[in-house]
Formats: structure tokens, C-alpha cells, sequence
């Protein structure tokens, strides 16, 4: 196990667009404000078209991660996650799940990390920015190359 006391910084609450990219517009909004690192307690959103973590074929190693996607579309969501910084190349690194209904078939549900998605209407965000301690995302090799949260300073 891993923790560590967290200094809050800025709160904001965030709309994206209809027809927004979720990441781009995310990344456009930590750049603008200059947040690094922080988490997303929750977010509510309609979505035109999602990529989720998923597949349907069997998995070859069921302990490895998944990296394949499910497309999905016109999706009612919710999501929540966390954001740390990359000092190489300058970006901030979400991860983010979600819960989406897809809305044309009695809501039925999937659940798993977001891969990209476009708004459709309106995704309303709140983000809380963390001022320390540092958070990283470096990927472990002894976990298949998964990238985990990790608190420095």
C-alpha cells in the first residue's frame, strides 16, 4: 500500500463542449490553468461515441491488462479519477474510469477505463488540484509495464 497526506490546491468546476474531445479539452483546461496533478471526485456526461477498456475475445493471460477497446455510443456517464504529471515530456497523465448507459438499449451499463470520447451536450467536471505532494505516474515492469501512482516528496 501506498498513501500520503494530500495539501489541496484550487478547486474548479468545468463544462466542456458539445463536440469536444474529452482528453484534449481536459489537457487545454490543465494547461490554461496550469494544473499538474489532482483528481476528479466526479463528473456527469453525455457522450456521442466512447472508447472503453474491453474486449470479447478471450484473454490469453488473465492477470495482464487489457489494452483493446470497446466503442460504444450515445452514453449517459459517470466518472471520477486522477491526475498526475509527467516531468519528461511536460503533460499531465489522467487516468480516468467511468460508468456509462448506453441510452438506446434500457440504459444497460459498462463499466472501465476511458480510452477517448466526444461530448455530446455537455460534460460538467469538477477537479480538485493537488499542491503536494508530488504525483507521478511512472510504469512498473514488474507489473506489465502498467503505469501507477506513486506520491514523492
Amino acid at each position: 500500500m501506498r498513501a500520503a497526506e494530500l495539501t489541496m490546491g484550487r478547486a474548479f468546476a468545468i463544462h466542456f463542449d458539445h463536440g469536444d474531445d474529452f482528453y484534449t479539452a481536459l489537457a487545454e483546461f490543465c494547461a490554461q490553468h496550469d494544473v499538474r496533478q489532482g483528481f476528479i471526485p466526479m463528473f456527469i456526461a453525455g457522450l456521442r461515441d466512447v472508447q472503453l477498456v474491453g474486449t470479447c475475445e478471450k484473454l490469453e493471460d488473465p492477470d495482464a491488462p487489457v489494452w483493446s477497446a470497446v466503442h460504444l455510443e450515445n452514453v449517459e456517464a459517470l466518472g471520477g479519477g486522477t491526475l498526475a504529471y509527467d516531468e519528461a515530456t511536460g503533460t499531465v497523465l489522467p487516468h480516468i474510469h467511468v460508468s456509462v448507459g448506453l441510452k438506446a438499449h434500457s440504459a444497460t451499463a459498462h463499466t472501465s477505463h476511458l480510452l477517448g470520447a466526444t461530448i455530446h451536450f455537455l460534460t460538467e467536471l469538477y477537479l480538485v488540484e493537488v499542491s503536494s505532494p508530488r504525483m507521478s505516474r511512472p510504469r512498473n515492469a514488474d507489473l506489465y509495464d502498467v503505469p501507477l501512482l506513486t506520491f514523492e516528496g
